[in-house]
């Protein structure tokens, strides 16, 4: 990704969504939008058996197909770094990334007063060669911070191993996902 996408990315967030791109915290800051889907019947967090796998790659799939991910999108994922050790997910599973923010310990206090998260940016197709790779990588908490956005950011899809959190443009276009995909929701009383 060149530098001009990189400055349109930065632009785009900070008018958009402004504050920190820490992708676990948006649904407390955009509530009204947000809406959690679990990747599992009964809310397994995670699958056992590729059967279970392909349930989890589906729903990713029906919800970024139901965005209209099909025009391709930013693709943001972590990387983590402190004093005495440094982790970097496998290039593969985010080809062409380049840094585009760092996390200080500031700004997210969960990891601890050293660490630093590094998020990695590019620009993807919509393909299920690219994204089934990264998607099975958070399936099995090898990445976390991920955030899959459209050019002009106007919804944010972060999967986790468990699930994903949407966070619409409307709180009627979250309300339709919540309708549409209500066997897909959590039990709990705050969505979570």
């Amino acid at each position: 990704m060149d530098q001009k996408r990189l400055d349109a990315l930065t632009a785009l967030w900070n008018d958009r969504w402004g504050g920190t791109p820490s992708a676990y915290r948006l649904k407390y800051r955009f509530r009204d939008r947000w809406v959690r889907f679990h990747s599992l019947p009964g809310s397994k967090r995670y699958p056992d058996t590729e059967e279970e796998l392909e349930v989890v790659l589906g729903r990713h799939h029906t919800i970024l197909e139901e965005l209209g991910a099909a025009e391709g999108m930013y693709v943001i994922a972590d990387s983590y770094h402190g004093p005495e050790w440094r982790w970097r997910p496998d290039s593969s599973l985010h080809p062409d990334a380049v840094l585009w923010y760092t996390l200080t310990p500031e700004e997210d206090p969960d990891f601890g007063p050293t660490t630093e998260i590094e998020l990695r940016a590019s620009w993807m197709p919509y393909e299920s060669a690219l994204l089934d790779p990264l998607l099975r990588a958070v399936a099995d908490d090898q990445l976390g911070f991920v955030i899959f956005a459209p050019s002009d950011l106007c919804w944010v899809y972060h999967p986790y191993d468990g699930g994903a959190d949407l966070i619409t443009s409307t709180v009627q276009e979250r309300d339709a996902f919540k309708q549409r995909h209500s066997a897909w929701l959590s039990s709990h009383p705050l969505g979570l």
